[in-house]
């Protein structure tokens, strides 16, 4: 079987069909889990009040749906609830983010990443059933699990592409991987609108779950964790990924010198951008359905279109800005290092500028959607900016590095759901503009850090070489401590 893999697939290029599936791995991955965002305006439809005046007029006529189900069950959540059910995702999704990136880089990153979204399918297609008896504290518990499953994504996405991508292609492969996070937002957000049009909420997770299950199948038969361990690979290919990554990646380094990791400014000023970052796309990720449907009324139709334009438009943003980032950098117009700062900076202030002037828009829906679109296209160039740091930092720990840094900016998911469910109780525009402010405040500040201290050059602490000495100089520090008698006073 594997010569007919070979005679039939040994001409691809296994580094691009690996990108493919790794990014088709991050859309299911965000597809399930954003979907309930759209979903759960039609599981718990918000109450309009006419009487609140800063709030966008109730039009009867664009909000009916003339196919809503009324066989349906549905649940009267407050937006504290509400918040509480969006977050709690990430409660179990932080958990898993450092034990994924360990278990990649000792074990490859095949198993930990199919088995984490084959259980995040499953836990997807019983949630009907999961509602249905257990109300929101089973929803809850049930997202929770959800997080667990997807928790080990990023980081063994990160441990791979170290194994797959040679470092004047890292821009492009990995963004192209990144950007499932855009399109799996634009399919949930889309796709959900429609089944929701036309059938009761539930089919919308029987629908995405089936599609994670199939990902998982097809990601056992053709992916592996290196080019070593590819049955189907061409020579010519294994030889070439030799020769441009064997300097600074190894399959099998040594164990993860975290005294140097954790005291590299490069790496905090990482972490602070994950988390500028997170705080921003989890905030509109969780959060624009809402705003579309409880502040500018639009139907369940409508809100899963203009919820998923301004994701499309980013990938376009991010594939175009990353492919840019790899000519200047590979013909030297401008170091690494300055790429990433730029990409970076761009994708934080431009963002925060446009959904501060989304929310003074007021009620006009098209230059709301205008204003979310063009802020959500400059955050593209967070891609080739910040995303794919890690892999310039650290090539052989990249997915412990990815699992900190990713981890770190988990949190922001727990975070502002609740904020939104607290600050916009009532779902009025000045409620809401107040949340949009915090936003662009992170942004600013973490972006900040992130110009000072970051670095797109390999650490010292990347070197196997040195990772051995220095342990090796440490445990002869401490036998030599415990052989020297203590001086007596």
């Amino acid at each position: 079987m594997i010569s007919a893999w070979k005679a039939c697939c040994g001409r691809l290029p296994q580094r691009w069909v690996f990108a493919v599936m790794g990014f088709l791995a991050i859309l299911n991955a965000y597809s399930m889990r954003v979907c309930l965002s759209i979903t759960i305006t039609e599981m718990a439809p918000t109450t309009h009040k006419e009487s609140i005046d800063d709030s966008c007029p109730y039009n009867q006529t664009i909000n009916k749906d003339e196919n809503n189900k009324k066989d349906v069950k549905l649940y009267d959540w407050d937006e504290h609830t509400q918040g509480l059910i969006l977050s709690s995702f990430y409660w179990g999704y932080v958990i898993t983010h450092l034990p994924g990136g360990i278990l990649a880089e000792r074990f490859g990153g095949k198993y930990s990443l199919g088995l984490g979204i084959f259980s995040t399918a499953i836990f997807t297609l019983l949630t009907p059933v999961v509602v249905d008896f257990g109300d929101s504290a089973g929803l809850i518990v049930l997202r929770i699990l959800m997080g667990f499953g997807e928790g080990t994504t990023f980081p063994a996405l990160n441990a791979m592409l170290a194994q797959w991508t040679p470092p004047e292609e890292r821009s492009m492969i990995g963004s192209l991987v990144f950007a499932g996070a855009q399109l799996g937002t634009v399919l949930a957000n889309l796709l959900s609108g429609l089944i929701l049009h036309s059938y009761s909420w539930p089919a919308v997770f029987y629908v995405f779950g089936g599609i994670g299950v199939l990902w998982f199948l097809v990601w056992v038969l053709i992916c592996y964790n290196n080019p070593y361990e590819h049955p189907f690979i061409s020579e010519r290919e294994v030889k070439y990924l030799h020769e441009r990554m064997n300097e600074h990646t190894h399959t099998k380094p040594p164990p993860v010198p975290w005294r140097h990791m954790l005291s590299s400014a490069s790496v905090w000023a990482l972490i602070a951008a994950q988390v500028g970052h997170d705080w921003g796309f989890f905030t509109m990720v969780t959060d624009l359905p809402k705003y579309m449907s409880s502040v500018l009324h639009y139907s369940i139709q409508q809100n899963g279109f203009v919820s998923s334009l301004p994701y499309l438009v980013m990938w376009f943003c991010s594939t175009a800005s990353s492919w840019l980032a790899d000519r200047i950098i590979t013909k030297g117009i401008m170091s690494r290092t300055n790429v990433r700062k730029l990409g970076t900076t761009i994708a934080s202030l431009g963002p925060g500028a446009f959904i501060i002037a989304a929310s003074y828009a007021s009620c006009d829906g098209t230059l709301v959607v205008t204003m979310f679109t063009i802020g959500m296209a400059m955050m593209g160039t967070f891609y080739p900016g910040m995303k794919v740091n890690g892999l310039d930092l650290s090539p052989n720990y990249s997915g412990t590095l990815m699992a900190l840094v990713n981890g770190m900016g988990a949190f922001t998911g727990i975070i502002t759901p609740y904020i939104v469910g607290v600050l916009a109780p009532d779902q009025t525009l000045s409620q809401w503009r107040l949340v949009f402010w915090i936003v662009l405040s992170f942004f600013i500040v973490t972006n900040l850090i992130f110009v000072l201290y970051a670095s797109g050059e390999v650490q010292y602490w990347n070197d196997p070489e040195f990772v051995i000495r220095d342990r090796e100089e440490r445990q002869l520090s401490k036998e030599t401590n415990r052989q020297t008698p203590s001086k007596k006073s």
